[in-house]
């Protein structure tokens, strides 16, 4: 049929503060610097919104910005009545609405379901209304889950409007209504697209309906931040790696949340836990008949008034839904994620194999094993932000040469707004129901980010998406990993989001259109291919024909750089950089500094030049080219070495990571 693009099967895909911002250092949003955020409007493709929640009220927001073409389908997104003609009403904040305009935070509302719209999107799951109120909740004072985390809860943006597109039900998101909801956003006039969705795998960029509707909404001066995926477990499962879009790892903040099982022996056991109910004092353990807890094989085993111990299974959210429904008093559960708690709907909490083995060996000890489970307590981490041992880590499968996850945000233990029709905890059986929880993944890690583009947006209303990528990229804050080699920038990107420093970033690296159709060009994609992503037929190549060009993917104008080499052989790799002053400063001079990085043998040479080492600006001449050339050698396949060039003007540093690796014979899969 005319204007049909393209056709590919439509994939599943999954779901992926009352600390965290003032832990990223994002003071809360003065007076009168709330008109310049009710001018950006974030897109949030998700599970849709619990409207009644606090954290998404109207008092005091003025009409939707003159731009907004969105509708609100199925939905009332306004509290307020529409006024009658010459009819004002006055809000708390001093701003009013005139004739049949309506007063509104949330503006649009959508919703999508295997390829038909017009549902309500009403969250009946709880992960909208957590992400959305992440990004641009409004500050709501005395919030807590049961006395844990105690604070206000807020946004990145607590002025800024929201658009809600449902395309995610019961956990599924089908690819057909994603890339609906990305073009309606689009069309719509969103300046922001938060996708808290992926795979567990990464897709070539024509078969991703997130890179097709993220270069759309690029090509619109839209930018989208997405989750880089919770595979951690296994290596090179970072998705949403198309360079058009920001792909945000989770790490810690410094709180934790921990609990403690006191056994019969005196021995005490910490772990992670979200426990808001009463301690169980002195009940007796008991280990599952058959080895499991999941809830098929707990059936027709009572074990009521008894603590069940269950070994490891699963995934990264440790559950324990079984010993809910066998009746137990409380849980103690073998985790993968031991860095995260998660609120179970009975007392329990979360150890590693190695204390769950020392659990076990006093339970084995004696006739009469007892424990006691006690309430959860908050503690401080002074190491955070250390990265999420379930963040999905590089390498990049299908682009090596860009470095993703891009960033790190805060992604563990986040407080956020819920819907009043979803429990706390994963277990439908669970009755409990509470305005603000605790959750953890990479699907929390990407709205904040989602809130710093947009924070950054309001005062840079001109800028590309790229350059708001760069100043978030380039002003994030190193890593602090100690005690642990295995975590390096494949797992962090450029480091933690830093918003206060991403709204002045001094210089950026800036991107167009037609350099993500280059960057492509190298990768071999022809014509047709390219038709699929960009949305139009007439694309082709420089060399003709789509063919493949000469240079590489690594030679985009992108704020990190990334080299794939092979282990033990020499090495040469150069970078072309162009960055544009953007600071007060027209006449800016900036000299380069390299800071050497983590990982690498001793034997490993990483040697970094960069050319000019001085660049000088002017109000004719705001941007400015360098070339970052690196050698030597990387002595063994799966190492990662690293560097990063930073420009300074005395006021400004802008940090650009250089990583190089290899890939191991388990990890040197095909791309998918």
């Amino acid at each position: 049929m005319d204007g049909i693009v393209s056709v590919f099967p439509s994939k599943t895909l999954e779901l992926q503060t009352t600390r965290s911002w003032d832990f990223l250092g994002l003071p809360q949003t003065p007076p009168e610097e709330l008109p310049l955020e009710g001018e950006v409007i974030v897109g949030m493709l998700d599970t849709g919104i619990w409207l009644d929640s606090p954290s998404f009220s109207d008092d005091g927001f003025g009409p939707p910005p003159s731009r907004w073409k969105g509708v609100c389908q199925n939905f009332t997104c306004n509290k307020y009545q529409k006024p009658r003609p010459g009819r004002i009403i006055e809000a708390s904040m001093h701003v009013s609405c005139r004739g049949v305009v309506v007063c509104s935070k949330v503006i649009g509302a959508r919703a999508y379901q295997d390829g038909v719209t017009g549902m309500s999107p009403l969250d009946d799951q709880g992960h909208g209304s957590h992400t959305a109120s992440t990004v641009a909740g409004r500050a709501v004072g005395n919030v807590s889950f049961g006395g844990l985390g105690a604070g206000t809860a807020r946004g990145a943006v607590p002025g800024a409007r929201l658009a809600i597109y449902k395309v995610c039900w019961d956990s599924a998101c089908r690819e057909e209504d994603t890339l609906a909801a990305f073009d309606d956003a689009i069309a719509d006039g969103v300046d922001v697209i938060s996708f808290s969705v992926g795979t567990r795998f990464p897709s070539f960029y024509f078969k991703s309906a997130a890179a097709i509707g993220s270069f759309h909404a690029m090509r619109r001066g839209v930018v989208t931040s997405a989750a880089a995926g919770n595979s951690g477990l296994s290596g090179g499962r970072v998705c949403n790696v198309a360079p058009w879009m920001l792909a945000v790892a989770a790490s810690s903040i410094d709180r934790r949340l921990v609990d403690r099982v006191v056994l019969g022996n005196g021995t005490t056991v910490v772990g992670p836990s979200i426990n808001t109910f009463p301690p169980v004092n002195n009940a007796t353990l008991a280990f599952p008949v058959n080895g499991s807890c999941d809830p098929d094989d707990l059936a027709g085993v009572s074990y009521k008034g008894k603590i069940l111990l269950c070994p490891l299974e699963g995934g990264f959210r440790s559950q324990a839904s079984g010993p809910f429904s066998a009746g137990a008093a409380g849980a103690v559960v073998a985790g993968k994620a031991t860095d995260a708690a998660f609120a179970q709907p009975l007392p329990a909490l979360v150890v590693t194999e190695g204390q769950f083995d020392d659990i076990l060996a006093y339970f084995n000890s004696t006739s009469n094993p007892v424990g006691t489970i006690e309430r959860t307590e908050t503690t401080v981490n002074p190491q955070a932000p250390i990265p999420a041992s379930f963040s999905s880590p590089g390498p990049n499968r299908i682009t090596p040469e860009i470095l993703k996850p891009d960033l790190s945000a805060p992604g563990i233990d986040i407080m956020a707004s819920w819907s009043l029709h979803s429990p706390p905890s994963d277990d439908p059986d669970d009755k409990r129901r509470a305005q603000y929880i605790f959750e953890t993944g990479t699907s929390m890690a990407c709205p904040h980010a989602s809130g710093a583009a947009a924070y950054v947006k309001s005062f840079h209303r001109d800028w590309s998406p790229a350059m708001i990528m760069s100043a978030l990229i380039t002003t994030a804050t190193p890593m602090n990993t100690p005690g642990n080699a295995d975590t390096n920038d494949l797992k962090y990107g450029a480091g933690q989001l830093s918003p206060a420093k991403a709204r002045d970033p001094g210089l950026v690296y800036d991107a167009s259109e037609g350099d993500y159709v280059a960057m492509l060009c190298t990768q071999g994609y022809n014509a047709t291919q390219l038709a699929l992503i960009i949305g139009s037929n007439a694309t082709a190549c420089a060399a003709g024909n789509g063919s493949t060009t000469a240079g590489s993917a690594g030679d985009l104008n992108y704020p990190s750089m990334a080299a794939l080499v092979e282990p033990g052989k020499n090495f040469t790799v150069a970078f072309p950089r162009t960055v544009t002053n953007v600071g007060d400063d027209a006449g800016a001079v900036y000299d380069v500094e390299i800071i050497s990085g983590a990982g690498g043998a001793a034997e490993d040479r990483l040697a970094v030049a960069v050319t000019p080492a001085r660049l000088e600006f002017s109000a004719q001449n705001p941007k400015a080219s360098f070339t970052v050339t690196v050698s030597g050698v990387v002595a063994e396949a799966g190492q990662v070495v690293s560097a990063a060039v930073v420009w300074s003007d005395k006021e400004h540093r802008v940090r650009s990571p250089v990583v190089v690796y290899t890939v191991s014979d388990d990890d040197n899969g095909s791309k998918l």
